[in-house]
């Protein structure tokens, strides 16, 4: 009996990592599920094929599993990255509010007087 073996992602994932990696587990759903489809013309007793049949079913599930959080993972990080901008910009925008005018300088004695050499 051939077992397909399954990886697990932990901790931040960045974009071009997980889509290799949802490619991979893409490839490997593939294989299970062509797996699976061959089982029904297998020569094997009924009650192996009923049991590899489970065991690719819960690797399938799992695959997907996988896809989905590397999935939510990347939708988060973008959410991060796009809230991070907003903020800068905000930031920025309150930064230039705040920065006195050089180009209107306050009206005083200063600004009226013609100085000769």
């Amino acid at each position: 009996m051939q077992i397909a073996s399954t990886t697990s992602t932990t901790g931040p994932v960045s974009s071009s990592s997980g889509s290799s990696d949802i490619a991979k587990l893409q490839k490997q759903l593939r294989e299970l599920t062509e797996q699976l489809k061959g089982l029904a013309s297998s020569d094997m007793d009924a009650k192996a094929k009923q049991q590899k049949a489970k065991l690719l079913q819960a690797q399938i599930q799992m695959v997907q599993a996988q896809i989905t959080a590397i999935q939510r993972a990347q939708q988060q990080e973008q959410q991060r990255a796009q809230a991070a901008k907003a903020e800068g910009a905000a930031a920025s925008a309150a930064q230039q509010q705040k920065a006195p005018s050089v180009k209107n300088p306050p009206a005083g004695l200063g600004n009226n007087v013609d100085t000769y050499a």
